[in-house]
């Protein structure tokens, strides 16, 4: 888009970060399934193997929450009511996890299937392998320390684009 588009049309810095986040934490997920269902199905069989994919799973879906409801919420930049819209729909989506947490807790515990240790050893290995994912992507990713900010225009030489 050319610098002169309102600001509510341009996208935000953090949209690429947080989407590419997303896809490499999907990517970090699927073999996290792959290795988690194997190492699991080696260590506690059919059971171990549930265990290890319900981890994998409950911690790819609440880390994916944030990085969603953020890309969502941005939607709305540019709007007079873009703070409290954003905040609003972040505070949601953590309101959502905090349900969904308490939820697949009382589900999943009461399971004669579930393997508690390599619930618990798949749902830690996930949630570092996120949080290295999302430290490599914003290591790499370019973005100037003053972003998404438009500067006023001299009064007296009107709108210079030069």
């Amino acid at each position: 888009m050319s610098s002169t588009a309102p600001a509510h049309r341009r996208p935000l810095s953090s949209t690429p970060v947080l989407r590419t986040a997303l896809v490499w934490g999907g990517f970090v997920t699927l073999a996290l399934l792959v290795i988690g269902g194997v190492v699991g199905f080696l260590v506690g069989g059919a059971g171990g193997l549930g265990s290890a994919l319900a981890g994998v799973a409950v911690s790819a879906i609440f880390l994916a929450v944030t990085a969603t409801s953020i890309l969502i919420a941005n939607r709305w930049f540019g709007d007079p009511l873009y703070v409290p819209i954003f905040f609003g729909i972040v505070l949601g989506g953590w309101l959502l996890k905090l349900v969904l947490f308490i939820v697949a807790i009382v589900v999943l515990r009461g399971q004669d299937w579930v393997d508690p240790v390599v619930f618990y050893v798949a749902l830690v290995v996930s949630v570092i392998a996120s949080l290295a994912v999302d430290v490599v992507v914003l290591l790499r990713m370019r973005i100037p320390s003053a972003s998404d900010v438009t500067l006023p225009t001299d009064p007296d030489a009107g709108d210079r684009r030069d």
